[in-house]
């Protein structure tokens, strides 16, 4: 937060032309020794650290040390911290901190999500969709014309926009039922806010043909999803 809170910080571009900061790298650094150290023997793969992407495994450990750095470059305060624990390709445990929103959401040692204020855990579940009138939620950075067209196909109460995996987690505290996402993600975006959300009782499945979105893929890239509330009558693609 001290870089977030600075007057100005140096901004560069990956080979991606994504924007990188030295809050990610700092925050990398920090988290990828500290996890090392915890778990010798799990795969670690994080964002930042290139030579981590070319791995084959299904049970691995995963980071995305600042995840929303537009958000976080435009001072929006939409930015996560997001660490998962993968097993045979499932996120079972995740974390993801919000530090300019105060809200903190993970998973516990027997799977429930919950959400952290002032050192005080309360579960978090998902509620039970109104199929007349849903709550959406979408990319606040990254929003098209595909995803609108797609969420026009509901029957749609309320309809938001928010950055990063902080997505997953509305849809986990019920403040939303479904999030499409119909644009390019890694799964350092996704493992842990799916984690949480799945913790809550919530799903994330592929948008091509409904099925569990899983991970340890080629290079840890997504194919378009969709994260929702059980009971949402899902529309094709």
């Amino acid at each position: 937060m001290k870089i977030y809170e600075a007057e100005d910080f140096d901004i560069r571009a990956k080979s991606d032309d994504s924007p990188v900061t030295a809050a990610d790298e700092a925050a990398d650094a920090h988290i990828s020794a500290g996890l090392r150290a915890a778990f010798p023997d799990v795969a670690l793969v994080t964002e930042e650290q290139a030579d981590s992407h070319g791995q084959d495994v299904s049970t691995f450990l995963i980071v995305d040390p600042l995840d929303g750095t537009k958000e976080f470059i435009q001072r929006r305060g939409d930015f996560t911290v997001n660490i998962a624990y993968v097993e045979n390709g499932v996120p079972l445990r995740g974390v993801v901190y919000a530090p300019a929103r105060g809200r903190l959401f993970l998973t516990r040692a027997d799977g429930v999500s919950v959400e952290e204020t002032d050192g005080t855990a309360r579960q978090i579940k998902v509620r039970q969709p109104d199929n007349a009138a849903l709550l959406v939620v979408a990319s606040k950075s990254h929003r098209d014309q595909a995803t609108d067209d797609y969420i026009a196909k509901y029957a749609v109460a309320d309809s938001r926009s928010a950055g990063s995996s902080l997505k997953f987690c509305l849809v986990a505290t019920g403040e939303a039922d479904l999030y499409p996402r119909l644009g390019r993600t890694m799964e350092w975006d996704t493992a842990a806010g799916q984690a949480v959300l799945l913790g809550a009782g919530g799903q994330v499945v592929r948008f091509d043909d409904h099925t569990p979105l899983t991970y340890g893929k080629p290079i840890f890239e997504n194919p378009f999803f969709i994260a929702l509330a059980p009971g949402v009558d899902l529309q094709p693609a």
